[in-house]
């Protein structure tokens, strides 16, 4: 989700900013770097985002995810990332007691969301959200030694809300390992700054509105941190006339209505702000803040 955007771009010491783009994890990446000597790096941060991609997706045929959710539940070995990612992500399906759960895959693909899919034509019927909902359960994921992961029950994963803060940290923790003092990683809704800008001042970052993707609600400046914003008004389907956003109840299979539109997350790590946005989304402003405590972010509600 596009819902963040760098507001300034400054030339660096040595000229131009040096960008590479892509299109990787259904959604537009950037990635920026302000000494031409680094620009090799990128080239090098994209293998990695295909190389991810072929790990986490649900829908590439014989990516480690497609591969566990196609083995009609016998164990599949998989990459050790792809191992500690699912690790990370069931900690917060724990945490949260389930409101966020990574075996949300068949409720996604009911009310349409899997683009990968045949489109759905019209909104679910209580029975087939019935259907959904009795295979999304996080328990049914079972991390055996070695590697090794298998799936209870029909259960389905999908690491929508946390994989692209994972790839994210570690594209930055490659530029850094390499010497980039300044640089910005954006992939989508996710943002990942480095350093300050070249000319030592923080980055500024605005939040779109949400009724006006035009318009620019608030500004914030951060330094080597991560910002993450999900929202409502990005993904959704339309069935007569009515909009139904992505953001689903793991309870009653509909989409989350709290009032609450956009959550961005300024924090450390990318993976934590990027889970900890869609916790926010599900649990509503005032159930989520111990867990954005526990966390050290910072969180801005609209």
């Amino acid at each position: 989700m596009a819902v963040i955007i760098v507001m300034a771009f400054l030339f660096g010491k040595n000229g131009k900013p040096v960008s590479r783009d892509g299109y990787y994890f259904d959604t537009y990446i950037n990635l920026t770097v302000y000494n031409s000597k680094d620009a090799a790096y990128l080239d090098d941060c994209l293998k990695m985002c295909e190389r991810y991609e072929k790990l986490f997706s649900r829908t590439l045929e014989g990516s480690d995810i497609y591969n566990v959710n196609n083995a009609n539940g016998e164990s599949v070995t998989v990459d050790g990332e792809t191992y500690y990612l699912l690790q990370r992500a069931l900690e917060f399906c724990e945490e949260t007691d389930g409101a966020v759960d990574i075996t949300v895959a068949p409720l996604v693909d009911v009310w349409g969301f899997n683009n990968k899919k045949e489109p759905v034509l019209c909104k679910p019927s209580d029975k087939s959200l019935e259907i959904a909902l009795a295979k999304v359960d996080y328990k049914n994921v079972i991390l055996e030694e070695d590697n090794k992961v298998r799936l209870l029950n029909g259960a389905q994963i999908d690491l929508g809300f946390i994989a692209k803060g994972y790839i994210a940290d570690k594209l930055k923790e490659y530029l850094v390992s390499r010497g980039v003092e300044s640089g910005i990683i954006s992939l989508g809704g996710n943002i990942v700054v480095i350093g300050n800008k070249p000319d030592g001042k923080e980055y500024n970052i605005g939040i779109k509105d949400p009724n006006n993707s035009g318009d620019i609600i608030q500004s914030m400046k951060i330094s080597d941190k991560s910002a993450v914003t999900s929202g409502t008004y990005e993904r959704f389907v339309e069935y007569d006339g009515v909009k139904y956003h992505h953001i689903l109840n793991t309870e009653t299979g509909y989409p989350v209505d709290n009032g609450i539109q956009s959550v961005t997350i300024i924090s450390d790590s990318s993976l934590e702000g990027d889970a900890l946005s869609t916790i926010c989304l599900i649990l509503g402003e005032e159930d989520c803040l111990e867990i954005i405590g526990k966390y050290g972010a910072e969180a801005v509600f609209y």
